[in-house]
């Protein structure tokens, strides 16, 4: 199997109908999402699911409650026609050091903004994480982000599906490995289409997901 990346918390896995890929989850692995909470004003709810350790996966989608937001939803949400696994983010120790030591080696991974949503237990959570870097969308680099404000998603109860492997493709991997690096972190990563791919271990046995 692949190696685990360096400083994973999440993978996100984005959706156009939240509720069916929820099912769907649910229906190939035999464990079912945990709600995980609204972000008010972006138009999305997230379920999410521990891997293992202090990394999870989110689910994330429209919410049918919210109105329309004035902007685009977060992950190209409103572009997607079916699931796909969209990014990935890391942890480190100390965010900014982390962001300052990056653009040290080249890399600006973006500003660092904070955000929120509400837990349905009405626990507000709040973290900071990277923009990101327009001159690399594909989200095969890592955003950062930092949770040392408030509780760790992983933290409550969440079903378990643990994580087994975590890889990805590129037209030019050569081009996506120097910036791994300035993060501190690593992928496997194949020459292909961009994509990326984890498989989880279940009830039912390895499912892997794009």
């Amino acid at each position: 199997m692949n190696a685990i990346p360096a400083l994973l918390d999440h993978l996100v896995l984005a959706t156009p109908d939240l509720s069916a890929t929820v099912a769907g989850f649910a229906r190939r692995t035999g464990v079912t999402p945990a709600p995980g909470g609204v972000h008010i004003g972006l138009g999305t709810r997230n379920y999410l699911v521990s891997l293992g350790g202090a990394s999870y996966l989110e689910i994330i989608g429209p919410d049918p409650e919210q109105s329309a937001p004035g902007q685009p939803r977060p992950f190209e949400v409103d572009g997607l026609t079916a699931p796909r696994t969209v990014t990935w983010a890391i942890s480190p120790p100390d965010l900014d050091e982390a962001i300052e030591a990056a653009r040290a080696q080249g890399y600006d991974p973006g500003a660092a903004q904070t955000m929120s949503r509400r837990r349905p237990d009405g626990t507000l959570l709040r973290w900071r994480l990277t923009d990101g870097d327009d001159a690399h969308p594909s989200g095969l680099v890592p955003f950062l982000i930092d949770w040392s404000a408030t509780v760790h998603p992983t933290a409550s109860d969440l079903p378990v599906t643990p994580l087994l492997s975590l890889s990805a493709s590129a037209p030019d991997p050569a081009e996506i490995r120097p910036l791994l690096s300035a993060l501190g972190t690593d992928l496997d990563l194949t020459t292909g289409p961009v994509g990326i791919s984890f498989t989880v271990d279940t009830p039912r046995g390895p499912v892997t997901f794009h």
